[in-house]
């Protein structure tokens, strides 16, 4: 049995990693966040028997020697790191902070880890978003174009992990994925909060009346990627996950209404865009189907089908939920 361990596992993507190890994989999984866990309305491992997980509260930025004593003791053969401050629009407010865990604490992290020897390969959770506004065919080495404070500190938090690749053979493989979504996401996304909006009967705001596409991937597709290069991908790769297209967000608000029978023009509103919103995320994934023998399987209805079971399934917890995001320094 080998041992996984997960920073930022509280994480929607982190939590829903874990949930697939648990129900796929015979590990033993360590997951690791600064905030206590979450219930079961956001964490989705909480339904599997969980006698492979151990949970430790422990912060990237305050207690990095807590963490590195932790995986000398525990040796874990795999780390996969979901670890960031992860919102575009609030990171113009306090960009320092983006910078304080997203460059500095893998900074910190990685330059610890590239004296261990006892684990195989440090996964690292990037974003597409480095890239900036992504056109046509944007393949793993493509420049960066960071157009926020969040894409400028993943970009740099990258840029060191590459460094220590270069120049110490660090076991790291980065995976930029497009815009995840499904069961559990935080509230404030758009999917799940266009699904509770119509259900509340309140109206969903459309920045820049909603033109801007995006490249939806449901989280399951998206965890067996990150299995798939954590298991077999070449070291020192950047893999995408994403599908072959995009879809304009008034059209994934449209595919909603429909399926929960409302009218869209009732439903919506157009108001201003956010500040450095790019245009579109559409990423070339082929490396990843060629090399990993991975492509997304779960369609875009289905998994918005999925998000709308869950909240129907959950109503009563997530009413009594923000559904504002909350900004934990």
């Amino acid at each position: 049995m080998n041992k996984i361990a997960v920073i930022g596992s509280n994480s929607f993507s982190g939590s829903h990693f874990i949930d697939m190890l648990l129900e796929e994989r015979d590990s033993e999984v360590l997951g690791l966040s600064r905030s206590p866990e979450k219930s079961a309305l956001f964490l989705p491992y909480k339904k599997q028997d969980t006698s492979r997980f151990r949970f430790f509260q422990m912060d990237l930025n305050r207690d990095i020697d807590k963490i590195m004593d932790l995986f000398d003791i525990e040796k874990p053969e795999m780390i996969v790191n979901f670890a960031a401050q992860s919102e575009v629009g609030p990171s113009w407010d306090h960009p320092e902070q983006w910078f304080r865990t997203n460059c500095l604490g893998i900074v910190n992290l990685t330059n610890k880890l590239k004296d261990r020897e006892y684990f195989k390969r440090y996964v690292h959770i990037s974003s597409p978003e480095v890239y900036g506004t992504c056109l046509g065919i944007v393949k793993e080495d493509a420049p960066f174009n960071p157009s926020t404070p969040y894409a400028a500190s993943k970009a740099a938090g990258d840029m060191f992990i590459q460094v220590l690749i270069k120049n110490f053979n660090f076991p790291a493989i980065l995976i930029r994925s497009t815009n995840v979504y499904g069961p559990g996401q935080q509230l404030f996304k758009i999917i799940p909060r266009s699904i509770i909006y119509i259900k509340m009967g309140k109206k969903i705001a459309l920045h820049g009346d909603g033109l801007a596409v995006k490249s939806y991937i449901h989280i399951r597709d998206t965890s067996h990627g990150e299995l798939a290069a954590m298991e077999k991908g070449r070291l020192g790769s950047i893999y995408h996950l994403s599908p072959e297209s995009g879809y304009a967000v008034r059209d994934v608000v449209r595919k909603i209404c429909d399926l929960m029978g409302r009218d869209f023009e009732a439903s919506t509103v157009s108001v201003g865009e956010r500040l450095g919103q790019d245009a579109a995320y559409v990423i070339d994934s082929s490396r990843a189907r060629d090399e990993l023998g991975w492509y997304p399987k779960i369609t875009l209805d289905e998994g918005l089908a999925d998000v709308i079971d869950w909240v129907e399934d959950y109503w009563e917890q997530i009413q009594k939920e923000p559904l504002d995001y909350i900004h934990k320094p």
